[in-house]
């Protein structure tokens, strides 16, 4: 016996593009509602017009936390209440550590740390009161490793991979799933809106070298149409992971990536024993 799915409410930041748009429409198509957000409400029109009142546009830097709670409150009291809370909006910096500017580091995290806790902190009280609610992180394989080039990116996915652990674990005993996405390579255009930096002759090298590793890498770039499936298995699932990887051919690039921690770890292991001093266990 068939039994009716009930709908639910989500809200997305980075709604208009990307892999944020195809998640929307996906949820919208099966009959749920969504509070989509952007920096710019004429970017979410044509939802607006295809899905009617299933939409709520809003409009709103998420680098703002008055601006965050103001929407998060505006969708809450418009649909009853937030089910699914996607931060999706992120911004990638290409640059070493060196070369990027103050000015862009502090907007890589206004936007991929502070954006996400702000909504994040927001939806809580509500999520908390109606006893169940999913988190959605978008967080990225750089938030499981850290190259070159791409430092500041990655400490921002780092930070929010941080957060969301210890979140998840804050909130199980309120029924809130805490979930981080790490998609692996995508056609969207996140690369191609990177903040411009100007590059430093001195890391050349670095680049170069990069640019030669990349020829053997073992990703393969995705269909971000094909990952509206996957968020909706996540969101639907009674016990949802906290961490899932988007895309294929990452899992053995990981296991060597720890198993080397692990391996440096124990090699400097007589260090850390020097660090504790005469009060061995």
């Amino acid at each position: 016996m068939s039994t009716k799915r009930t709908p639910l409410t989500w809200f997305v930041t980075g709604a208009s593009r990307g892999l944020g748009f195809h998640w929307v429409t996906a949820a919208l198509e099966r009959g749920d509602k969504v509070a989509a957000t952007s920096r710019s409400a004429a970017s979410l029109e044509p939802l607006v017009a295809k899905y009617g009142e299933q939409v709520l546009a809003l409009e709103f830097d998420v680098a703002d936390a008055a601006a965050a709670r103001q929407a998060i409150h505006a969708a809450e009291d418009h649909f009853d209440g937030i089910d699914v809370l996607v931060n999706n909006a992120g911004q990638a910096l290409l640059g070493t550590v060196e070369e990027v500017s103050e000015e862009q580091i502090r907007a890589q995290y206004e936007v991929n740390v502070f954006g996400p806790l702000w909504t994040t902190r927001a939806a809580l009280p509500g999520m908390r009161a109606q006893g169940h609610g999913r988190i959605i992180q978008v967080s990225s394989y750089g938030g499981l490793v850290a190259r070159p080039t791409m430092g500041l990116y990655h400490s921002s996915k780092w930070a929010l991979e941080a957060m969301s652990q210890a979140l998840a674990a804050e909130v199980a005993g309120h029924g809130i799933h805490v979930t981080l996405v790490e998609p692996l390579t995508f056609a969207t255009d996140l690369g191609a809106k990177a903040p411009e930096v100007k590059p430093m002759p001195e890391y050349d090298a670095v680049r170069q070298e990069l640019m030669a590793g990349a020829a053997n890498s073992p990703f393969v770039t995705g269909d971000p149409a094909a990952t509206a499936d996957a968020i909706l298995a996540i969101v639907d699932a009674p016990e949802p992971p906290l961490r899932v990887l988007f895309g294929i051919n990452g899992i053995e690039p990981m296991r060597a990536e720890y198993a080397s921690r692990i391996a440096e770890f124990e090699k400097w292991d007589h260090i850390a024993r020097l660090a504790q001093g005469t009060a061995l266990a």
